[in-house]
């Protein structure tokens, strides 16, 4: 497959973006680095809480490789109950998680918060105490559903996702204005709307780029390609949620141009 040089935006975290350039590279496309999203670890009081009582928890889920990123900074020793069960929201989490030695006992087909839900279902959760390592800003689909299954539910701030301050985004605003890129690629909601935030008054002329076709907008999965649709643009999405399964159907779209 040969893209022939087609510029394509990636607006993840910049130490997420190694898959990406190398998958973009291959396929003869040129990337553009341009995070509109910033994580920081920073050693919270939960996630202290958390980490020195890692032995009373019957499951610890991680939905993010930053969270589990965040535990590997903070946490002196990772010891765990011996039965203790893992729930991870992906492969790629999955991957880093084995960097602590430690695999996961359930991972979700669908690679969302609902299909770790549905994945969870399958087991007795009544008065299980859960851990959920993550972000504050994110969904809370599934720390509700847990506790309505009986579950007992700690959520720690492992991460905090923060607009970048640099002036890369800039130059993607004026890229996307003056259609100097051929695709943008989102892989979380906050990614969209960071976007859309520091446009501040071009933010109704970036829409009206990213939703009139010139500029092929790809989208990692559902939740994502929801929030952009909330601004009337339409995104491919691919069957899996992933990296590679996002970049694969948008080349194949981009191909067919």
């Amino acid at each position: 497959m040969d893209l022939k040089g087609k510029v394509i935006a990636i607006t993840r975290p910049e130490e997420r973006c190694e898959e990406a350039i190398k998958l973009i590279k291959k396929a003869g496309g040129k990337p553009f680095i341009a995070p509109t999203l910033q994580i920081q670890t920073p050693k919270t009081k939960t996630l202290t809480i958390l980490c020195e009582n890692l032995q009373k928890f019957d499951w610890i889920i991680f939905t993010s490789p930053a969270a589990i990123k965040s535990i590997k900074k903070h946490c002196k020793k990772i010891k765990l109950k011996p039965d203790c069960k893992i729930a991870v929201i992906g492969p790629k989490t999955r991957e880093a998680l084995k960097e602590l030695g430690l695999d996961a006992d359930v991972i979700p087909s669908n690679y969302t918060a609902e299909g770790l839900v549905e994945a969870l279902s399958a087991y007795d959760m009544q008065d299980k105490n859960v851990a959920i390592p993550r972000t504050l800003a994110a969904r809370n689909v599934l720390p509700e559903n847990l506790q309505k299954m009986g579950a007992k539910v700690y959520i720690a701030e492992a991460y905090k996702s923060t607009m970048p301050k640099n002036d890369r985004i800039q130059k993607l605003i004026e890229k996307i204005l003056k259609e100097e890129i051929d695709a943008i690629t989102f892989t979380s909601p906050l990614t969209v709307e960071n976007l859309i935030k520091a446009a501040n008054e071009k933010k109704d002329d970036i829409i009206r780029r990213l939703s009139d076709g010139g500029i092929t907008v790809a989208a990692i999965g559902p939740i994502t390609a929801k929030k952009l649709k909330e601004y009337g643009i339409k995104a491919i999405t691919p069957k899996n949620y992933t990296i590679k399964g996002m970049l694969t159907k948008l080349f194949h779209e981009l191909s067919e141009d």
